[in-house]
């Protein structure tokens, strides 16, 4: 398969950069394996002598640069492309009817008109001054460089990964580049729209053709085959992907950013600066937030659509709902063959018997499945927690989808969890669950189970994962 990208040539300064980020990812794992081992001579990291001398060294490189010409120069610049970069701001709320239409440019006058137009009457604070950084210039500059070229990064893998980027931001990258932005040039995911009301979730009419595509595995890459001659012949499709040199070339130039003192230093200040300049809204105008939310009729807190992110399958039922739920199980189907272990086929019953468990005396906090506190960071606490009171036995039972039973009791509870959403009306989730790539029938034996077990819920949208094991 031919090279997808073309081949870069670092310069002597961009090698050094590499090799500067290959140490400090060393140095950042060796920390990692010794930060439990104690030693008599640590110093802490808010030693008061070592924050003086930082403080004293930035304020003699402030000094020094006030001194110089270049950084007058420097500054006068900054100013420019500041003034320049207020210019370009486009207001969010800008319709875009046609996806494929070119934006025409709007005026700086037209845009501050059109904001101060749409916007409440709130106190506002403006803060003047060259740059607005709180750090020396040459830091500055460097550290723009640094995020400049992040963002170009983001933005070239968020395309090729056919992600939605921000439009904004690929406006001002265009615009530093001396380039024009185009709207063809936007990459936009491919999405399937939602069944509507009064259509059939489960359907398959108007499904895609099978295009009969060959799959094969090569170095950790899935490459495509046309048909089963083509992967005979070893002709896989030429689809866009970075080869491992461009990507660890990539990799190189995040991880200098990561261990550069001056971007770090910019950061920390800014996103404290920003910080820092919500609350002082927030305390200017509260109340007259507070006044515009009143005015809105007919929507508060209950009544405004609330969305779930991020939430795991079998972690989108409360803990007493759980409890519940494999009580009413033990109830009617303890004689039910549940689970085959070790080749012996078991009851539900004989489940918790192999426990020395009674379904009858457990209680939320035997349960344990509440992620807490101690959790944090700790992804084999985290992921224990998926284990009713410890027991792999009953996550196979109630929490998975390719069990004994066919996922019938997991499919169960989140059918009662989304009869609470759509009860709710304005309530809505967006559960997940995992294909971890241990078989090739994991995506069909998931669809069946989809399908079998009608899961489809007007007030949830699924989203599949494919964790890093």
């Amino acid at each position: 398969m031919p090279r997808q990208f073309p081949k870069v040539t670092l310069s002597e300064a961009e090698k050094k950069a590499q090799l500067l980020a290959e140490k400090a990812y060393a140095s950042a794992l060796k920390e990692e394996v010794n930060k439990d081992a104690l030693s008599m001579f640590t110093v802490p990291e808010d030693c008061p002598i070592g924050l003086q001398q930082a403080k004293d060294h930035e304020l003699l490189k402030e000094l020094a640069e006030q001194q110089s010409e270049e950084s007058v120069k420097r500054r006068k610049s900054l100013r420019l492309i500041r003034s320049k970069s207020l210019s370009l701001q486009i207001p969010g709320n800008i319709d875009y009817p046609d996806s494929r239409t070119v934006t025409p440019s709007v005026s700086t006058s037209s845009t501050f008109s059109s904001v101060a137009e749409n916007c409440p009457d709130f106190q506002r604070v403006t803060i003047s001054g060259d740059y607005c950084a709180g750090v020396t210039v040459e830091d500055y500059e460097q550290a723009a460089r640094s995020l400049f070229k992040a963002l170009l990064l983001r933005e070239k893998y968020s395309k090729l990964a056919y992600h939605r980027f921000s439009r904004t931001t690929s406006q001002f990258l265009r615009s530093a580049e001396n380039m024009r932005w185009d709207v063809e040039d936007e990459v936009l995911p491919d999405a399937c729209p939602c069944p509507a009301e009064d259509e059939d979730p489960y359907s398959m009419d108007n499904i895609p053709e099978n295009l009969n595509y060959e799959l094969k595995m090569k170095d950790g890459i899935v490459y495509v085959y046309n048909s089963a001659e083509a992967l005979r012949k070893e002709q896989p499709n030429d689809l866009p992907y970075p080869d491992l040199e461009t990507f660890a070339i990539d990799l190189s130039h995040v991880l200098a950013m990561i261990a550069d003192g001056p971007t770090k230093t910019y950061c920390h200040r800014r996103l404290n600066f920003l910080s820092s300049k919500f609350h002082l809204h927030e305390m200017l105008n509260e109340m007259a937030e507070l006044k515009e939310l009143k005015s809105v009729p007919h929507r508060d807190f209950y009544n405004v659509r609330k969305v779930d992110t991020h939430i795991h399958a079998a972690a989108c039922m409360s803990q007493k709902h759980l409890l519940t739920f494999i009580q009413e199980r033990y109830k009617f189907d303890k004689d039910r063959v549940v689970l085959e272990k070790d080749g012996q086929e078991m009851t539900l019953q004989e489940v918790f018997h192999s426990l020395s468990m009674d379904a009858y005396d457990l209680t939320v906090d035997s349960l344990d499945v509440h992620a807490g506190r101690q959790t944090f960071h700790r992804f084999d606490k985290f992921n224990s927690k998926y284990n009713p009171m410890g027991a792999s036995e009953l996550r196979e039972i109630f929490l998975k989808t390719d069990n004994y039973i066919n996922g019938e009791y997991f499919a169960r509870i989140i059918k009662e969890v989304a009869v609470d959403l759509e009860e709710s009306k304005y309530q809505h989730a967006e559960p997940r669950l995992s294909i971890y790539g241990c078989s090739p029938d994991e995506w069909d034996t998931l669809a069946k189970w989809f399908i079998h077990h009608k899961v489809h819920s007007p007030n949830m949208r699924w989203m599949i994962q494919v964790p890093r094991i």
